[in-house]
């Protein structure tokens, strides 16, 4: 009998590119059991999600070589195995759901047909296979199953999505599933639907479940064992609750130190005089949706308005709304007395360099075509007269600095940056224009736990030395207990509750608003435990 069901010895990981050799994971070691929860914990970059596509035989060779190491399935090691070998292993015996699902399901087939895939292809009957995809659709909690057998991925939203891929990855009652980042960019509510239907399977099953996340809630939600990587390496492993209580590395100390959510709240702000910008009676239709039902928004001068709430509240609607890029069909917005929806388009053309907005992907908000001096010094291209053009070069690097950035790096292209890298540039892009309020659009949601601290460190510094405001949009609660001045708490298009953030962290008033802060997770192992059992004595999850 093996000592573990599955066991990475001394993996090693390089990719030669162009620029030199990557070495991604160097001599890794770790090992999964069966009903054991193993989390990988790190930020991009680390070797986390190669050491598991290594297991999964996923990486590209080449660039990709695996140079050293054995992995071991039942104490087989699958580095010697024949590619059909592989192929039995993978879907049957080890299955992946990943971060992405919309990026992993194939558009053009029905999902139910894509479920059912799994199962005829390790040589399983049509009508077994399909009758085994509605079982499982009922089973993660899709709704309507039958009828969601023949829909498509896009007819569904992302939490019912990555149902759908657990779906998949258990059709065939695989021993292991590995799941990478597996709720980064869902709503805290989605996101606990998800875990608590992972640990439900898992409990049903008896599979080995590796997570790979960068999240230290997820894993104090759900993992019996963590292993920290940074720079290819493990770094400290051990029980998570362990690990978290007393950290050995200074790494794992820095991550959980970046963990929002722990800091002083900021005391509430004089909210007299006269408001930077007011929105009245909002409303929005599409087509039989009512998106948003008479909203209602006041910003002061330097405040910071944080807005929360699940997909399809309208959180996203009323920041386009509010700046015009989809006109509401009812109501008004007041910038500094002036009614935006009455401006005409020249008038409005001269109000577009005080309000800007930075969006949750900046991969795809950055021209790929344009250098990151282009990008910021476009502004200044539609506004000349803000800066005269001999001075671009100079208040370009000056806002690379102000930002972290170095000024060196005006000349290279949004492809050579890290995802919190193009977020600064980003908000450099927005600071040139010299705006008095800036909308963040789930600005900060898919950073590294660091890196979201340093953008939200430099957000708030920004607005302290510049007097901005901010429209913060996210889901993730603890970044805007750290962050916002005010919370507004959104729900199919309505506004349920709204106040400091004292008082919607302490005393939320709403059953919603409580929901919300209930499905939050902590990065404490114990504070999650119990919350987990307060959940299960209120019978909101099975104990």
């Amino acid at each position: 009998m093996a000592d573990h069901l599955l066991e990475v010895r001394d993996l090693s990981v390089e990719f030669h590119t162009v620029a030199g050799t990557v070495k991604a994971v160097q001599n890794v070691s770790w090992h999964l059991d069966r009903g054991e929860t193993l989390a990988i914990l790190g930020e991009s970059g680390s070797g986390k999600s190669v050491s598991a596509s290594a297991v999964m035989n996923l990486i590209d060779m080449p660039p990709g070589k695996i140079t050293s190491g054995t992995i071991l399935l039942n104490g087989r090691d699958m580095l010697s195995m024949t590619a059909e070998e592989r192929r039995r292993v993978n879907g049957a015996k080890i299955a992946m759901i990943f971060q992405d699902p919309l990026a992993h399901l194939n558009p053009v087939y029905t999902v139910g047909w894509q479920i059912a895939e799994m199962v005829t292809t390790h040589g399983g009957a049509r009508a077994k296979a399909d009758a085994r995809a509605l079982e499982l659709l009922r089973r993660v909690g899709v709704p309507e199953p039958e009828v969601a057998m023949r829909k498509y991925p896009h007819q569904f939203s992302g939490g019912q999505r990555q149902r759908l891929m657990i779906a998949m990855a258990l059709a065939c009652k695989p021993d292991i599933l590995i799941a990478d980042e597996p709720t980064t960019a869902l709503d805290v509510t989605v996101q606990a639907q998800v875990l608590e239907l992972l640990q439900e399977l898992q409990q049903e099953t008896g599979m080995g479940l590796l997570l790979i996340t960068h999240d230290l809630g997820v894993v104090a939600e759900i993992a019996d064992r963590v292993v920290v990587m940074n720079g290819g390496c493990i770094v400290e492993t051990g029980d998570a609750a362990a690990v978290y209580a007393n950290p050995q590395h200074p790494y794992t100390r820095k991550l959980i130190d970046a963990a929002p959510g722990k800091g002083a709240m900021p005391e509430e702000r004089d909210r007299s005089g006269q408001p930077l910008l007011l929105a009245q009676n909002l409303q929005k239709h599409y087509g039989g949706f009512h998106a948003l039902k008479g909203v209602n928004l006041t910003i002061m001068p330097g405040e910071t308005v944080a807005v929360v709430g699940e997909s399809g509240s309208g959180k996203s609607t009323l920041a386009r709304a509010i700046l015009r890029l989809d006109d509401p069909d009812a109501g008004r917005v007041m910038y500094q007395g002036r009614d935006l929806m009455a401006m005409t388009p020249r008038e409005l053309f001269g109000c577009r360099r005080d309000l800007q907005m930075v969006f949750q992907d900046p991969t795809q908000s950055l021209n790929p075509r344009m250098t990151v001096y282009q990008l910021i010094s476009e502004a200044w291209v539609i506004h000349p007269e803000i800066l005269p053009k001999n001075q671009w070069r100079d208040r370009v690097a000056e806002l690379l600095v102000k930002v972290g950035l170095r000024a060196d790096m005006a000349g290279r292209y949004p492809h050579q940056f890290s995802g919190g890298q193009r977020q600064r540039i980003a908000i450099a892009r927005a600071l040139a224009m010299e705006p008095k309020l800036i909308v963040c659009d789930e600005a900060v949601s898919a950073l590294d736990v660091s890196i979201q601290a340093q953008v939200i460190e430099l957000l708030d510094g920004l607005r302290r030395e510049f007097g901005l405001s901010y429209l913060f949009i996210a889901h993730d609660l603890p970044v805007v207990r750290d962050f916002a001045d005010r919370v507004i708490v959104m729900k199919a298009g309505q506004i349920v509750e709204e106040g400091s953030v004292r008082q919607i962290f302490e005393d939320p008033r709403e059953p919603y608003t409580r929901a919300l802060l209930a499905a939050s997770l902590d990065p404490d192992p114990q504070v999650q435990a119990a919350r987990r059992t307060a959940r299960q004595e209120e019978g909101l999850i099975p104990a």
